[in-house]
């Protein structure tokens, strides 16, 4: 059986996405929700800690309120899938590996929907990372390591720090091939000049990114996330230059090129 958690701070995006697809589910399942609509606690890390430890299923499920999940044998193809794969550590359905692929996913996200990755896939593949929207624990395993509640102590990578984690006790980290949808596109909405200056994601992002980064510097050379990809040793503030440069040629580039043609 697997056991549902998730922290909410909007009910109704609650009841209309996950709860409504939970309900047509063909096969048992425990479900634990947990109320953050009055900022209770601090960090998804603390959050799901508390509602991990309540979970009393063979895998323990963390998703985001958001998240359909498009199909009312989800859980127990799902399942089938866990059963069948080695040595878990953690499964998500998104992640990223250390090839050149970009984002492994079948997510299907925002409005207007789209694909959420470059590369759809029929199998499960071993990454090094998986994304933070759907994450799937072996309850033996959770009970062996939590949440970084120290290091992870805002709403960002978690996930990717447990990834990182489990795999250095020797566990593998996978994406399997199930679709969902996800509301949210992770992307808030920032204003244009701050964009620029500071790239596309949260200044909270960024300060979770800078610890997980310390964090494993002496096990990992590069940190492959569904974000993008940066290296343990040097600086995030210059990565995130160059990152911004990087993307604004690319996106003059392909303005000249739709002028030209």
């Amino acid at each position: 059986m697997i056991s549902v958690v998730c922290v909410y701070n909007n009910g109704k995006i609650l009841n209309n996405y996950l709860l409504k697809s939970l309900k047509s589910q063909t096969v048992d399942y425990e479900l634990i929700t947990i109320d953050n609509t009055k900022g209770k606690f601090k960090s998804a890390a603390e959050a799901l800690n508390y509602g991990g430890r309540k979970a009393k299923g063979e895998y323990i499920m963390f998703v985001h309120q958001d998240v359909d999940l498009c199909s009312n044998i989800w859980l127990n193809e799902a399942e089938k899938i866990l059963d069948r794969l080695s040595n878990i550590g953690i499964v998500g359905v998104a992640g990223r590996s250390r090839n050149k692929e970009g984002v492994i996913t079948n997510i299907k996200h925002g409005t207007p929907i789209r694909f959420a990755g470059k590369i759809q896939i029929r199998k499960h593949r071993e990454v090094q990372t998986v994304d933070e929207c759907l994450v799937i624990i072996p309850k033996s395993v959770f009970n062996k390591l939590r949440f970084d509640e120290k290091v992870c102590n805002d709403w960002h990578l978690y996930s990717v720090d447990y990834s990182l984690s489990i795999k250095k006790l020797g566990y593998n980290v996978y994406v399997i091939p199930t679709y969902i949808y996800h509301l949210s596109s992770g992307f808030k909405p920032i204003g244009k000049l701050e964009r620029i200056l500071r790239g596309p994601l949260q200044r909270s992002y960024y300060l979770s990114l800078k610890k997980v980064l310390y964090k494993h510097k002496n096990y990992y050379e590069k940190i492959y996330t569904t974000c993008g990809i940066y290296k343990t040793k040097y600086p995030l503030c210059f990565q995130r230059v160059q990152s911004i440069i990087k993307n604004r040629f690319a996106l003059l580039l392909k303005k000249n090129m739709i002028k030209k043609v």
